[in-house]
């Protein structure tokens, strides 16, 4: 007797983000990148309709990181202290379709650059580069507050997704992004109670559930991912159910976890039965990658071009059986 296999029906679906705006929407970009809109589980495409690929972004800093391990650092070791020519090379020679711009130069520790010389530098990065971006603070909510709405007037029209909104630190930006047409980055600290609590509170601004990206902050292989994996899990169960409050797309950034991890870095001296670390972090971040794939994540920022290579190759070949 033939097994007959069972098919759920989903009553809600994921919203779609358009990232980027083209020139005939007041825009100066090459495309819009649309992450969501599916309306059934991860890659369980004959239960609803998955209309968007997940896409990578490559991550580029505005200065120098100096926490990159070596293996990391040498792909871009020609242009690790110009991130014009770094964002160049990444569009240019690694064929990006969205930067992930990380302003770690406006950190107190790291600089502590103005909102003036930031929102310059985003006007240069819009001209020099035509892919959509992702632009992130540097982590310090209260320089982040005075940078980011200076940045996002910097990019109006351009349709950026700016980042992160918190639960404690959200209206400054939320404000900002609703003034200037761009998309927000909510970020919970993997709880799917405060992830729709902090959608609720941003929606209540006046800014649509569909300018909504959830990051619902991830763990690297070994380092939490199981519980990441399902509180995302969980999160798209409750939106494919019907739930408009947590119906937003994922941002999982998989290179800034994965290469925190300790076996993506530590030297094959120190471990020799661990093997050389120039393939094991490469390894490290495609395994991270694919996992929150799996989870649901539509968005990825990752770091290494040939992690990155390899994880478009397994997107491809999902998708083939669409």
């Amino acid at each position: 007797m033939a097994t007959q296999l069972i098919q759920d029906k989903w009553s809600g679906a994921i919203s779609t983000v358009n990232i980027g705006a083209l020139k005939e929407e007041g825009g100066s970009r090459s495309q819009v990148i649309k992450i969501g809109g599916e309306q059934s589980l991860p890659c369980l495409f004959k239960e609803g309709a998955i209309p968007n690929k997940p896409v990578i972004a490559f991550e580029v800093f505005d200065v120098a990181p100096d926490d990159w391990p070596q293996e990391l650092v040498r792909p871009y070791s020609d242009v690790l202290s110009d991130p014009f020519a770094w964002a160049e090379k990444c569009v240019k020679t690694y064929k990006a379709k969205i930067l992930c711009v990380r302003l770690m130069g406006a950190h107190p520790d790291s600089g502590d650059k103005t909102p003036d010389e930031e929102a310059k530098f985003i006007s240069a990065l819009l001209k020099k580069v035509d892919v959509p971006l992702v632009i992130i603070g540097s982590g310090d909510d209260a320089k982040d507050n005075q940078v980011l709405p200076a940045v996002s007037e910097a990019a109006k029209g351009e349709r950026c997704l700016i980042g992160s909104a918190v639960q404690d630190n959200y209206k400054t930006l939320v404000g900002a992004v609703s003034a200037d047409g761009h998309s927000i980055i909510a970020e919970s600290p993997i709880d799917i109670n405060i992830a729709k609590q902090l959608n609720i509170l941003i929606s209540d601004m006046g800014l649509p559930i569909e300018r909504i990206v959830i990051n619902p902050t991830i763990g690297a292989l070994g380092y939490g991912l199981e519980y990441a994996y399902s509180i995302m899990e969980r999160a798209r169960l409750a939106a494919l159910s019907g739930d408009k409050t947590v119906a937003s797309p994922f941002i999982c950034f998989a290179g800034h976890e994965a290469w925190r991890a300790k076996e993506a870095k530590v030297s094959v001296r120190e471990f020799p039965d661990w093997g050389q670390e120039a393939e094991r972090g490469i390894i490290w971040e495609m395994l991270t990658a694919t996992a929150l794939i799996q989870a649901g994540a539509d968005l990825l920022v990752m770091r290494h071009p040939k992690a990155i290579e390899k994880v478009n190759g397994y997107i491809e070949n999902l998708w083939k059986g669409a």
